[in-house]
């Protein structure tokens, strides 16, 4: 990018845009200016290539195992732990690029792992996979801030995510444990986040850790499984609470998992709600004392703590429908308990306002993705009110063609728009 925009100085200095002086001046910027050190291919590929270097490892002694003795699985179940904590010393103090800490601590972290299981199954230590997982996330969170490592967070993620999905999905046992090794690795997050907001890898960290609360919420159900929804919808709306904030709103959307995931999540459970049966199954069986009820209050109250922080640091105006779902939910489940049509009606008509606000905005933004998002939201309604009404086909395919007709409209709307916008 740099060199085709020092070629096109010439050409701008000829036709009089900018003068000599200030293209010297750009020249002597970007040449003057230092070289990053850190090559972010040479990092991916230094982490990928550690990967499967240890997996070749394993896969090898895997194949000779049982005709080792004892002692001698012992030393080679530490030998690798060894070998990648002096890489990793090396790396520290010798004050290495990026990609040795990376790939020295990716080392590390499956080093930890497979050492734990070897000595297991050379000396028959009792305990069981979840704890195994558990043990070893642990000893590994504290080489993410050691190292600085993007890596490390990222595995010591996934790996805290698949200790709760198999603790919680496999038994009755809650896992709190989860919810610590998410807290300790959240300081490095938002380090990250405060150095710079719009890297390739915040990006794909703000999608991962959404998709980590999603996936796990469901472990924490054991007995109120009529309170599902109201957790999902709950944390839905925290999520795009969280997306509103001030450290992501003024990114691209594509960027910020929080507000795609919280907004798509959201309609997709309200849209649940506005059938009726949902409700009658919810209010006969809530239980206001059980775990599931003070994990959906604890959702809400901090829902509500984001939405509060929201109102006090953005522009009122620019607090949209959708982030006051924090708050417009739990009115929702109060009409729900009181009339369940009440409830019903007051769920259309918060899917319908949705969808005109995803309109509105995408109008307003010129935005094609936005607008169509809107349209979507509404099209839902109304396919969802095809299978409480009962109406001939003739009409049923006369609405689909409104439909498509209304997608067209509105697209060549604001591309008219958006032409003569650019003609002015």
């Amino acid at each position: 990018m740099k060199s085709k925009f020092i070629k096109a100085l010439p050409e701008l200095v000829k036709k009089e845009v900018i003068t000599e002086e200030v293209s010297n001046r750009i020249i002597q910027y970007y040449s003057n200016k230092k070289i990053p050190q850190t090559n972010r291919l040479m990092t991916v590929f230094g982490v990928l290539g550690s990967i499967l270097i240890g997996l070749g490892i394993i896969l090898i002694v895997a194949h000779n195992w049982d005709n080792l003795s004892k002692s001698i699985k012992a030393v080679l179940a530490f030998i690798p732990l060894i070998i990648w904590q002096l890489a990793v010393g090396y790396s520290i103090f010798k004050k290495k690029s990026t990609v040795w800490k990376e790939a020295s601590g990716t080392f590390l972290f499956f080093a930890v792992g497979s050492s734990m299981a070897l000595i297991s199954q050379v000396y028959n230590i009792p305990g069981d996979f979840t704890s195994y997982l558990l043990t070893w996330v642990m000893l590994c969170i504290p080489l993410t801030y050691l190292l600085k490592s993007n890596a490390l967070w990222i595995l010591s993620l996934v790996l805290i995510s698949n200790y709760a999905c198999n603790l919680g999905f496999s038994s009755q046992n809650i896992p709190w444990m989860y919810l610590v090794g998410l807290i300790s690795i959240l300081p490095y997050y938002l380090i990250k986040i405060k150095e710079d907001n719009n890297s390739n890898m915040i990006t794909i960290m703000n999608w991962l850790l959404p998709l980590s609360l999603i996936i796990v919420l469901g472990s924490f159900i054991k007995t109120e499984w009529e309170m599902l929804p109201v957790l999902y919808m709950l944390l839905f709306s925290l999520l795009y609470g969280i997306g509103s904030m001030i450290f992501f709103k003024n990114g691209q959307l594509r960027k910020n998992g929080y507000l795609v995931l919280g907004s798509i999540g959201a309609i997709v459970m309200l849209l649940m709600f506005s059938f009726k049966w949902i409700w009658e199954e919810f209010v006969e069986s809530i239980n206001f004392y059980s775990e599931e009820f003070i994990i959906a209050t604890l959702l809400f109250t901090i829902g509500a703590l984001v939405f509060g922080y929201n109102c006090t640091k953005n522009k009122l105006k620019e607090v949209n429908l959708f982030a006051c779902l924090s708050v417009l939910f739990p009115i929702l489940i109060v009409i729900g308990i009181w009339s369940n049509d009440g409830a019903v009606v007051t769920s259309n008509v918060l899917v319908f306002l949705l969808g005109i606000t995803a309109i509105r905005k995408g109008v307003n933004q010129f935005h094609f993705g936005i607008l169509n998002y809107g349209l979507v939201i509404i099209s839902s309604l109304i396919v969802c009110r095809f299978f409480d009404m009962n109406i001939s086909f003739e009409i049923r395919g006369l609405l689909f063609v409104l439909m498509g007709v209304g997608f067209f409209v509105a697209n060549y709307t604001i591309l008219k728009l958006n032409s003569k916008k650019d003609n002015k």
